[in-house]
């Protein structure tokens, strides 16, 4: 699949296009770096580049794959969202990355809501997973409020992490999640709206 064959998805504040070769600089920077540590890095250069590579590579081989997150008005690159099912892995997975000094704005939340409803939606999946280093909270939290719940029975990569298992799409239809999620994003859309304690990505 080509880059310009890569759906595009848009939200209220992010435009998710599949990865290009000018957007590697920031994912070079941030796998890295000590960011990396619970996604297998920090990486070399060239580990880093093998990466990107398989990246790309991967909407041509399954047809899905990892969005760059973009910023809507000014069109910088804030981190990776999508579908992962890399050599290996037990099962599809719904994975990101958020840039460093990124968090705190629900740019991780908003990008993957709208990567897990187009798998669902397009993709025609009934269920999918995320694989979490148990030391990684930022990504536990994002999980709960995304409705994932942990699955102690669901193989693990390597026994080093934990699985949290997505809402099927049935059940997003059923419950008040959706609209948890979305008016979680509207107090990020508008700060005014933003509850006290509101949890980081």
């Amino acid at each position: 699949m080509a880059h310009s064959a890569i759906p595009v998805l848009e939200t209220e504040r992010l435009v998710l296009k599949g990865p290009a070769p000018e957007d590697y600089p920031n994912f070079e920077a941030t796998f890295t770096s000590f960011r990396a540590r619970f996604m297998g890095g920090p990486l070399s250069e060239y580990e880093s580049w093998m990466l990107y590579a398989a990246e790309i590579g991967h909407w041509q081989i399954h047809g899905f794959g990892m969005w760059m997150i973009h910023d809507r008005d000014t069109d910088a690159t804030l981190g990776m969202a999508g579908g992962w099912y890399p050599k290996g892995w037990p099962e599809r997975e719904i994975a990101w990355v958020i840039w460093p000094r990124i968090e705190g704005r629900g740019i991780a939340l908003e990008a993957v809501h709208a990567a897990r409803g187009w798998c669902y939606d397009r993709l025609g999946w009934d269920t999918a997973v995320t694989y979490v280093d148990p030391k990684n909270v930022s990504s536990v939290r994002l999980c709960e409020r995304l409705g994932a719940r942990r699955d102690d029975s669901a193989r693990t990569i390597d026994s080093h992490d934990i699985v949290y298992r997505h809402p099927a799409p049935a059940e997003l239809r059923a419950t008040p999640l959706v609209a948890r999620i979305e008016a979680e994003l509207a107090g990020h859309i508008d700060p005014s709206c933003q509850p006290k304690g509101a949890p980081l990505d």
